[in-house]
């Protein structure tokens, strides 16, 4: 392979580090090594984009190397980039080495023009998939490049869009304008704020990951989708997923169509879903945790374009590492930080009483995408959400659907309720990471309003009028939660007990009366030197990892499985 500064072709032979390629390049090169089905693809390092982001400019040497990875595309692919014939399309995907889902940008269908468009439909012999074709990358390249965003009739002629939307004549020109783009993105608002609430560093940089297009707009044997390889609501050791039919991967994201069930994908391409279901086992064995995949399938042909590890709701990070430690795919140790102590915490707070969702009106219904029960005031516009959330009001956000640039909105939301999309869209991925109650597809024209009080369920997918009578689990009955208890205890060096087994500790600093007026300010000097601290409050495992830190020994609580975790995972 020629030596390359900036670039890395992305052919299964090397794995290079995800701090340098990002995680989405890394999953392609891991997948081409076990020999799966994956577009060839280069990836532009990290390295780059960070020199990029320095001095305003593509590194030198950069052009150059992007020209010798087209010229690969085209061999690997017997097509050719700009070419009047055969004409090579691209996908322009961010990739950072902690995944974002969302956060950044991506332009896909980059290489299509006039000429691009009469070659492929004079190929294919369908013109409207490669007039479709042309739309889309049209309305990305405006969105994301240009900062203009437009929807554009299907009946229209693309010479009028072009010259309208003043795109670069060249493939070239937009391929530049397009890695300029997915560079700049990684400073956006959203990254940041993103980056700040799950304690991301700014200065890692995204990789940008140049791949051939595969087309799921293609024809009735053609479509795209998400499979997780387990049920990442529940856990269950079952596929889980989406597939939309004659579409491509921005379809499903968005929130604008509703997918169907991954079941459906067997009725219509049972061929390539036994494909898609071998390679979902076998990426599962290979990472040892639950996966999240992304699929085309081209005219019958499956194609895979990414694997991770899946962002999964609290009741499924449970179950699967428990699970998984009993498959024997995974030792305690490393199931122990599958699993958050915010997320057993979020699994431990109020949930509807029985009898309580039978008496309750329904305003709205949808598709649970997140588990969980919040209460709060509905508010439809990200900025009032975080601004009145600053206030102390709980809030719960209701959009038609949510983008990456509501990302401050839903961290300050107590749950999320979208008219459109599905279980794979921007507001279910979101939503689990942040571990909040989500609703999607409730439709336009509810009874849920602006301003008013509702109860949302994010397991059932239904909202109620008003507040709900909820009850407080006990993660005692729990057998689950009780294994993962013995084996936190049995790995802290923290001892962490109930108040009702705590009945020979007299000596002990209590904080509930301190931290009433909520000032965790002056916790590290009530705990400093403390061996032992008691109260309720100690079971926030922001307060568990202050009182670690200050030398305690003992903590008394309840629940005490978010402070074992807490002070299990600052131990490591």
């Amino acid at each position: 392979m020629t030596d390359t500064r900036w670039t890395i072709r992305l052919d299964g032979t090397t794995l290079p580090e995800k701090s340098l390629i990002g995680g989405k390049a890394w999953s392609i090169a891991r997948m081409r090594g076990l020999g799966l089905p994956v577009p060839p693809a280069f990836v532009i390092t990290t390295q780059a984009c960070l020199a990029f982001l320095e001095h305003g400019a593509f590194p030198e040497g950069l052009v150059e190397e992007i020209h010798a990875g087209l010229l690969w595309l085209n061999e690997q692919t017997g097509r050719v980039f700009g070419g009047s014939e055969k004409p090579l399309l691209l996908s322009v995907r961010s990739g950072a080495a902690i995944s974002m889902p969302g956060m950044m940008d991506t332009v896909l269908n980059l290489g299509m023009n006039d000429a691009a468009e009469v070659a492929l439909a004079a190929e294919t012999g369908l013109p409207d998939f490669a007039h479709d074709t042309h739309r889309r990358f049209l309305e990305l390249y405006a969105a994301i490049v240009l900062k203009s965003p437009v929807e554009l009739a299907p009946g229209d002629k693309a010479a009028a869009w072009r010259a309208h939307l003043a795109v670069p004549e060249t493939p070239r020109e937009c391929l530049t304008g397009a890695v300029r783009a997915v560079f700049e993105s990684w400073n956006t608002r959203r990254a940041k704020r993103y980056r700040d609430h799950n304690n991301i560093a700014h200065d890692l940089g995204t990789a940008v990951t140049i791949q051939a297009m595969v087309f799921g707009n293609l024809d009735e044997r053609s479509g795209t989708g998400v499979v997780f390889s387990r049920n990442p609501l529940t856990g269950a050791r079952l596929p889980y997923g989406e597939y939309l039919p004659r579409a491509q991967g921005e379809d499903v994201v968005s929130g604008k169509f509703t997918p169907l069930a991954l079941e459906a994908m067997h009725d219509l391409d049972p061929a390539a879903y036994e494909a898609l279901m071998h390679a979902t086992e076998q990426l599962e064995q290979e990472h040892g945790d639950m996966q999240d995949i992304e699929f085309t399938v081209q005219s019958g042909t499956l194609y895979l374009l990414q694997s991770r590890s899946a962002k999964r709701a609290p009741d499924a990070a449970v179950r699967t590492a428990v699970e998984m430690v009993n498959e024997g795919m995974i030792d305690v140790d490393k199931a122990l930080t599958r699993v958050s102590a915010e997320q057993v915490k979020s699994l431990l707070l109020p949930r509807l009483v029985n009898g309580a969702a039978e008496a309750g009106q329904i305003v709205a219904q949808g598709e649970g995408a997140c588990p969980g029960v919040a209460t709060g005031v509905v508010v439809t516009d990200p900025d009032e959400a975080e601004r009145r959330a600053a206030r102390g009001e709980a809030i719960i956000l209701l959009r038609a659907t949510t983008s990456p640039d509501d990302i401050h909105g839903m961290i300050a939301a107590r749950a999320v309720v979208t008219e459109q999309g599905g279980s794979t869209s921007h507001a279910a991925v979101v939503s689990r990471a942040l571990g909040r109650p989500c609703v999607v597809g409730i439709g336009a024209g509810t009874a849920l309003l602006p301003g008013a009080i509702a109860t949302v369920d994010g397991a059932t997918g239904i909202v109620y009028a008003g507040a709900l009578a909820v009850e407080i689990p006990d993660e005692r009955g729990d057998p689950l939660l009780s294994k993962l208890i013995a084996w936190a205890g049995e790995r802290s060096r923290v001892q962490v007990i109930r108040p009702g087994d705590a009945g020979g500790i007299s000596d002990y600093v209590d904080v509930d009366e301190p931290l009433a007026a909520g000032d965790m300010d002056i916790l590290p000097g009530l705990l400093k030197g403390a061996g032992v601290a008691r109260g309720l409050a100690l079971a926030n495992p922001e307060t568990a990892r202050i009182a670690q830190a200050q030398g305690v020994h003992t903590i008394v609580t309840e629940p005490v499985l978010p402070a074992l975790l807490a002070v299990l995972g600052e131990a490591a």
